[in-house]
């Protein structure tokens, strides 16, 4: 069957990919230790859970408001006002079907054919995906590990063109975990003012924070949240990546455009999982707390044993679950030693260009798995660079 000429623009999300080759291995037999998707291994808090429950048995299963129930949209202004620093009513949030439907509703609706979009390099790759889907253009924006993993802001400057509609940011960020510092967002606040430029601010890591890291949203600083669209959600921050939960808070002027939209995609998100969402915000925060704490321990767990291994590099991130290694020193490139990885001794991670161009020379690597998983990662990881090194300094001098 003829598919629409759009389709050959659209890409994907490799973690998912991986995960299903990982999946055919462990049917096989195989013993593999998953490092590869961002999903946290912790269970929903049981008063999330307790929460929709009861709102099942209380027959809370037909449609919701288009843009919400009001209990949650009121939760979530409430708690953005508090956390992100900038007064948010509810009229401005919409409840969306996870973050990425915060991001395509952005993009449909802001970027026309030949508009260029500013997107993270390395980034999340749906980024990327919808600006091309949507015969936009987008331009990477380097973030390198020798500057932190924050963005240049020369380069960003020099990358903005006539044609430049949006800038994507992400912090903390998906696939480094770098945090951007106040002064970064107030330089990329004033470039997004000069050049009229909408930004898509994806906050879906802002609560997972390490060494009293201070998250700041650019829609706090003066005049962003008129040009800024806050994504967040659910399932970073609660552990709710299967309850699908995302939101956006939007400015005034484009609250028909996301209604619009959201009645023309999915009606509304599921009724009963935002009650369960609701408790989340409302309810007790310490199982969040005890999480973050122990992604930090994972942190430095895996930072540490990365570190040890001869050829490999890698930065403490400040933020998310994620650590972005340069692996060059080992011979291999990142999708080399990722295929190996996975095929050779049951690890599976993610090659540093899933995420973009920069990451050539670099794997992705998710602790959200236990002390115990990792540990036993990073001994078959430095087993197999150690092996292979060993064998190619006998190859070499052979030769």
């Amino acid at each position: 069957m003829r598919l629409a000429e759009r389709m050959s623009n659209i890409g994907t999300e490799t973690a998912f990919e991986v995960s299903a080759r990982a999946r055919a291995l462990e049917a096989a037999g195989r013993d593999i230790i998953h490092l590869q998707i961002g999903e946290p291994d912790f269970d929903t808090p049981a008063n999330v859970r307790d929460a929709a429950k009861r709102a099942l048995d209380q027959g809370v299963t037909h449609y919701a408001p288009y843009p919400g129930i009001p209990q949650l949209r009121e939760a979530i202004a409430d708690d953005a006002t508090a956390r992100k620093g900038f007064p948010v009513t509810a009229d401005r949030v919409f409840v969306t079907v996870g973050g990425k439907g915060v991001m395509l509703y952005a993009i449909l609706g802001l970027v026309d054919p030949g508009d260029e979009v500013l997107v993270p390099d390395p980034g999340y790759p749906i980024y990327e995906s919808l600006t091309r889907f949507v015969g936009g253009t987008p331009l990477p924006v380097p973030i390198r590990m020798e500057h932190d993993f924050r963005i240049d802001l020369d380069e960003l400057a020099s990358l903005v063109t006539p044609r430049t509609r949006m800038l994507v940011i992400n912090s903390p960020a998906n696939p480094t975990g770098g945090v951007l510092t106040r002064s970064d967002l107030e330089a990329i606040a004033d470039l997004a003012t000069r050049h009229d430029l909408v930004v898509l601010a994806d906050e879906i890591y802002g609560r997972i924070l390490y060494e009293g890291e201070e998250h700041v949203s650019i829609a706090s600083l003066p005049g962003m949240a008129e040009r800024t669209i806050v994504l967040d959600g659910f399932s970073k921050t609660f552990a709710m990546t299967g309850w699908r939960l995302g939101y956006a808070i939007v400015p005034p002027s484009l609250i028909q455009m996301y209604g619009q939209l959201v009645i023309n995609t999915i009606s509304c998100a599921p009724t009963f999982a935002q009650v369960g969402a609701v408790e989340a915000i409302r309810g007790p925060q310490g199982p969040m707390d005890d999480m973050v704490e122990e992604f930090r321990a994972r942190r430095d767990l895996v930072v540490d044993g990365l570190n040890d291994i001869p050829g490999v590099r890698c930065l403490s991130p400040k933020g998310a679950f994620y650590v972005f290694p340069d692996i060059a020193g080992t011979g291999f490139t990142g999708k080399e030693l990722a295929d190996r990885l996975l095929q050779e001794v049951g690890v599976c991670v993610l090659a540093g260009t899933a995420f973009g161009g920069v990451g050539v020379n670099h794997i992705r690597i998710s602790y959200a798995n236990s002390r115990a998983n990792l540990s036993k990662a990073l001994d078959r990881i430095r087993d197999f660079v150690g092996a292979r090194s060993a064998e190619a300094a006998i190859a070499g001098s052979a030769r």
